[in-house]
């Protein structure tokens, strides 16, 4: 199947790809959270937890000799209070955070960026409040403003946004499904997986990562250049990965389903 020289495929090509093969219990698993777990609801604070989801991510987590990661947009306090008891290895806020599997922090925040966060913080918010529908997720390291209430508002928020990304150098700004995010540049999801990669558990194993949106193909990417499996979740789409699941039912589903041992 042909792929563009940065190794994207056509939406069309995305059509014809396969489900993935069985999960082996061998391998280093990488999960996105909202899209991927969990169906994305009008507001992030709103998702509901499947029951036995977070019994599922222990099972694993011991199945895979801890070599379980989520790696979400979401904080990690927010990680632990939607999966809790589960508390394993994580990235969150797209990497900024990062908790490894064995409980120890790797903060990474560059002064520049929260300082230019701090300057767009009192623009987004006052448009937010000011436009019926739209919504603005503080994470204090990330900034992210949501128009899923008000999808007719997208050129707007992604004009205004764009505009406040080339006076703030230091920011990467994402657009998602229904969102706009600005983060600190150079760490991504494909950041966190690489460093996950260089460390116990995780070394040595086949990586997998699962996820469903923009954000998710920096993980893909690095996942491709290692050779391992990357799964796009949801309508067929501009993507890096390889095998495609219909939507969270489907990655239950195979996440439960016999692993192939290694």
């Amino acid at each position: 199947m042909h792929r563009t020289s940065d190794g994207f495929l056509t939406e069309r090509q995305n059509r014809l790809l396969s489900a993935p093969p069985p999960l082996d219990s061998g391998s280093a698993l990488f999960l996105d959270v909202d899209g991927t777990l969990l169906e994305i609801a009008s507001h992030p604070d709103r998702v509901q937890i499947p029951s036995g989801l977070p019994s599922l991510l222990e099972n694993l987590t011991q199945r895979h000799d801890g070599a379980l990661a989520l790696v979400s947009g979401r904080s990690l306090d927010e990680i632990d209070r939607l999966f809790y008891p589960w508390r394993g290895a994580a990235a969150g806020l797209h990497g900024i955070e990062r908790r490894r599997a064995d409980g120890t922090l790797d903060p990474r925040m560059d002064p520049a960026a929260a300082a230019a966060l701090d300057r767009l913080r009192p623009r987004l918010a006052a448009f937010a409040a000011a436009s019926s529908g739209l919504a603005l997720e503080d994470k204090r390291a990330t900034l992210a403003v949501h128009y899923r209430s008000a999808p007719e508002r997208e050129p707007e928020v992604r004009s205004l946004a764009e505009s406040l990304a080339q006076q703030e150098a230091s920011l990467r700004l994402i657009a998602g499904k229904m969102v706009v995010e600005f983060q600190p540049g150079g760490i991504d999801k494909g950041a966190a997986v690489a460093a996950f990669l260089a460390e116990t558990p995780f070394f040595g194993r086949l990586p997998v990562f699962v996820g469903d949106d923009v954000t998710d193909e920096d993980g893909f990417a690095e996942i491709a250049r290692r050779g391992g499996i990357a799964i796009r979740v949801g309508a067929p789409a501009h993507t890096r990965a390889g095998y495609a699941l219909a939507d969270v039912r489907a990655v239950h589903n195979w996440l439960r389903s016999k692993p192939r041992e290694a």
